[in-house]
């Protein structure tokens, strides 16, 4: 998402000028709801890492084995499959409003209770159920952004939602590595034990309770009050007949591209389940690789994602350049090998110049990717496809984990890497067998056409 409209100047010595506009005079001019939606944005980002860091080596530090730290960690995806539907129909009906300020208290309370509890069943249920409270996030964020900006800023703000997410929010490892360290030297403890780890993940629950205060001040999107009203017309219409009512019957009884959304659904399921066998155990196949205590782990992943947030950035410059589609497929397709290398890296600087190559790539195409899909549907159905987003996303990182958990414990810590690589060549692969007419057109007919659309706002 472009962090401001796209004002071509007819005077190219203003080209350069205009660029640099693009990036920086938008950030004071978003509506609140997006600043707002930006900061809870921040504080999940710092809850994820957080979470990622600690949470399963606190499981890891009462005796588990990787086959079910890996059931574990796809516990939370599998309530986010079950609950993403209801979810999504529960905002339609009271308002996304309340549903985002109940995930705000509920998401803290359930991810605290993962850290107080030690039996197989109880960690299972409470991760369950954090998934099952914290979907609210990945629902109706994307829509509301959508809503909320122009297609020219799109790709912008995405990149900006993104870098926030997984740049800044990565900070959080680094606090993920500390507080246990800290704790240890309070208590006079391990660094790996459970009672150091269980502190982390608490602090990982305080963020998501902070950061979703100001929640409380977002203002309902005017499309929830159109839409009843849109619906009353549409009675009195229909009752009146005429043209209108013709017109009006015709628009109501748009269906659902379902085969547009099944060319979409399919390449990114086998996207994150590539990635959910791969990216949910990486702290875990460090640990286990190269026995690294909290604090260094912590430095490692908190320098990848900050890194990768800053790079995630230069989304826009990409864009300008390639079409949406070529900047996808290209770095799914280079960041296969690279989880190979990852995961027989003989040693620990290897596998971490080949992490952190694997992480800017990903994180880069992210706010692209997003901007992607919701240009391929009307309006009126790009809330339900990041609803369908959100559970392939559940499926993928429910498979994703629970198989690579399994690869790790019966055949070896490097499968699951392979078992990735295999799916992100799979995925861009159907990518370009749907929408590959996409990439013979010019950069220019792409643009053009995006102008079209935003003039027609």
């Amino acid at each position: 998402m472009p962090l401001v409209s796209d004002t071509s100047e007819p005077n190219t010595q203003n080209k350069n000028l205009s660029q640099k506009r693009s990036f920086i005079t938008p950030l004071f001019r978003l509506p609140r709801n997006v600043y707002i939606l930006l900061i809870f944005t921040t504080g999940k980002g710092f809850q994820l890492s957080i979470s990622t860091l600690t949470l399963n080596y606190y499981v890891h530090s009462l005796g588990y084995q990787p086959e079910f730290i890996g059931v574990f960690s796809a516990m939370p995806a599998i309530g986010a499959l079950i609950s993403a539907v209801p979810v999504g129909f529960l905002a339609d009906h009271i308002g996304r409003k309340p549903v985002l300020v109940l995930t705000a208290i509920l998401t803290p309370i359930f991810l605290a209770a993962c850290a107080l509890v030690t039996s197989p069943f109880l960690l299972l249920s409470c991760a369950f159920m954090q998934g099952v409270v914290s979907t609210a996030y990945w629902v109706t964020n994307l829509p509301l952004l959508t809503e909320s900006t122009t297609e020219s800023q799109r790709v912008g703000v995405f990149a900006l939602n993104s870098f926030l997410l997984l740049g800044v929010g990565a900070l959080g490892n680094l606090l993920g590595g500390a507080i246990p360290e800290i704790m240890a030297g309070i208590l006079h403890v391990s660094p790996a034990s459970t009672i150091a780890l269980r502190y982390g993940v608490f602090a990982a629950a305080l963020f998501t309770f902070v950061f979703g205060l100001p929640l409380w001040f977002l203002r309902e999107p005017k499309r929830t009050a159109a839409n009843k009203t849109t619906s009353v017309v549409l009675e009195d219409s229909v009752r009146n007949s005429g043209p209108l009512a013709e017109a009006v019957l015709h628009e109501k009884r748009e269906r659902l591209p379902v085969g547009l959304f099944v060319k979409l659904l399919i390449p990114d399921l086998l996207f994150t389940m590539g990635e959910g066998a791969v990216v949910a155990l990486m702290q875990l196949f460090f640990i286990l690789r190269f026995s690294l205590l909290p604090g260094p782990l912590g430095i490692i992943f908190t320098i990848s994602g900050l890194a990768g947030g800053l790079f995630s950035l230069t989304a826009p410059l990409f864009v300008k350049r390639w079409s949406k589609l070529r900047v996808i497929t290209t770095v799914q397709y280079l960041t296969a090998p690279l989880m190979i290398l990852i995961g027989f890296a003989p040693t620990l600087p290897l596998a971490i110049v080949g992490e952190y190559t694997r992480s800017f790539m990903r994180i880069l195409i992210e706010p692209i990717y997003a901007a992607f899909a919701m240009e391929q549907v009307s309006d009126r159905h790009r809330a339900t496809l990041s609803g369908f987003y959100s559970v392939t996303w559940s499926i993928g990182f429910s498979i994703g984990p629970s198989i690579g958990g399994w690869l790790q414990s019966n055949v070896g810590l490097s499968a699951s890497f392979v078992f990735g690589a295999f799916c992100l060549i799979l995925a861009p692969s159907l990518l370009i067998t749907f929408f590959g007419r996409l990439l013979k057109q010019p950069r220019a007919v792409e643009s053009q056409r995006e102008k079209v659309e935003e003039s027609g706002r």
